[in-house]
């Protein structure tokens, strides 16, 4: 299995595309008036606690307050809220918490009023980045991220993630964050730690403390609200998350951007510092590697995959609806249900990717083709899971209803990736229509169904617009030649005057169309 990672960078964005085995798999952009990033950390003033929520309106400086409930102050406020206090007066110039004495754990169970008051100052990090009408959702319960381990504050706990199978390793791993862990910061181990020795574990967490001990400093007089500990850039912080042996490329067209990349990639994994390549090709970067292409294909209502299959997409405010078809599917199956199932599964692994592409979030609910037997909704159920076990965000998969639904919850943090993939319609300027790029996809999906179906066609003649005929059948090897490589079946192509840019028939020996 192949990964690629390719940055494209304009004026005002950067662009982050995820290739599995070349197929994208995520999307992510980060603009640069994003100052809400998720894992941010912000010195910010209480507006106002509300007691029938059980919780607190905070100012972080965007233009609405951000929501922190009594369930995400996390068990240590009280030591958190006397160190901030210290801090930013000057009293206390000691950051490492081994001497700092902890106060008593708040009630898990209390209330928001008997704990912070208006106009308190505390640190809260960002958990949810703003979306629609809402403002960020917050925690005041801290963590830092590192490449193999996460450090939390005011905490001494130390676990492994559960990802990690062997109980030999996660015995091992927690011995060894044990004995370099410092007092008074609990530890999580990830599970890119798996194999690792002590003197990694050891560099991360050394970075971990610089990082805490950088935003201490700023605490020093700082005005509130303001931002004291920046999130990595999205290109590495999907380097520290998803970066593994299996990366083959990662593709960057821009100077600044690549060094920065680079030298990120040199501290995590020294031996992979050749793969980082600067994109300097006329063509653009997106267009070289297909993923202009796949965007087209991959958003909007209408999702393809191989044989004929697609999904149907729906979004409502509530959750997201996805309906699963075989459309004219010709297989060498023997009967409905092997049919049924072959599709089904296809789809999962679809929808998986499709969950992460888009990353959608709340509650997803998907039909699925029906299936009598059991075994079949059982494979299906733990394909779909397999299929998920890539994916960063919290989620949780139910087992097939009676109804044949599945039911996906999926954690959201940041706003779903919205793509329009429609265009104006070249023949009439109050309409939009699929993408053209698409055209040719339908039509080798038609031209297969014709020459593998059952009713196989000996004679078959493809009827178009001038420009698309011309496009199909120009340059070597051009696209009809490809054609009678993969179906040995030369197919004639007519070039038809009065049809519109995306129309298109094929017809048989008898002039009579048969699609």
């Amino acid at each position: 299995m192949n990964r690629e990672l390719i940055v494209r960078s304009s004026s005002d964005a950067v662009d982050f595309a995820l290739l599995k085995d070349g197929k994208l798999t995520e999307l992510h952009k980060e603009e640069d008036n994003n100052n809400f990033s998720v894992g941010d950390i912000f010195l910010a003033k209480i507006r106002k606690p509300v007691t029938g929520l059980n919780a607190a309106f905070v100012n972080v400086g965007y233009e609405k307050d951000a929501f922190l409930h009594y369930h995400d102050l996390g068990p240590q406020l009280s030591s958190m809220l006397k160190f901030v206090k210290q801090v930013s007066s000057g009293k206390l110039r000691d950051y490492s918490l081994k001497n700092f004495p902890f106060e008593k754990d708040i009630d898990k169970n209390g209330v928001i009023t008997d704990v912070i008051k208006a106009n308190q100052s505390l640190l809260v990090q960002i958990v949810k980045e703003p979306i629609s009408t809402k403002g960020p959702r917050i925690s005041s319960e801290l963590s830092i991220a590192g490449r193999y381990l996460v450090m939390v504050p005011f905490s001494d706990r130390v676990s492994v993630s559960q990802k990690i199978a062997s109980k030999e390793e996660k015995d091992r791993l927690k011995r060894l964050v044990k004995s370099i862990k410092p007092k008074g910061f609990g530890v999580i181990i990830r599970t890119v730690a798996e194999g690792k020795k002590v003197a990694e574990l050891d560099k991360d967490l050394e970075n971990l403390l610089n990082k805490w001990s950088a935003m201490c400093k700023k605490l020093y007089r700082a005005q509130t609200p303001s931002k004291v500990l920046v999130e990595l850039n999205r290109a590495s912080s999907i380097l520290r998350d998803v970066f593994n042996d299996s990366f083959t490329g990662i593709y960057v067209d821009d100077a600044n951007l690549f060094t920065e990349i680079k030298d990120y990639v040199a501290e995590i994994a020294p031996s992979k510092e050749s793969i980082v390549k600067h994109y300097t090709t006329n063509v653009p970067i997106f267009e070289k590697f297909g993923i202009d292409r796949q965007i087209k294909t991959s958003f909007g209502r209408t999702a393809t995959m191989s044989k004929g299959a697609y999904l149907i997409i729906e979004h409502t405010e509530a959750l997201h609806v996805v309906d699963v078809n075989s459309g004219n599917r010709s297989n060498k199956a023997k009967n409905q249900e092997d049919t049924a199932l072959e599709v089904n599964l296809l789809a999962a692994s679809e929808i998986a990717r499709q969950l992460r592409l888009r990353d959608m979030g709340g509650i997803i609910v998907v039909d699925f083709i029906d299936m009598v037997k059991s075994q079949h909704r059982k494979k299906l159920f733990e394909h779909l899971r397999d299929e998920m076990k890539d994916d960063r965000a919290k989620h949780k998969i139910l087992p097939p209803s009676k109804f044949g639904l599945i039911q996906i919850t999926r954690q959201r943090v940041r706003p779903e990736m919205n793509i329009k993939t429609t265009e104006k319609n070249p023949n009439n300027a109050g309409q939009e229509v699929e993408a053209p790029i698409v055209l040719i996809d339908k039509i080798n999906v038609d031209l297969e169904r014709l020459l593998k179906g059952p009713a196989k066609d000996n004679s078959i003649t493809l009827n178009l617009h001038p420009f698309i005929a011309a496009y199909i059948t120009k340059g070597f090897p051009s696209i009809r030649f490809k054609w009678f490589l993969e179906h040995k079946r030369w197919i004639r192509i007519q070039p038809r005057d009065a049809y519109t840019y995306l129309e298109y028939r094929f017809k048989n020996k008898d002039g009579k169309t048969i699609y």
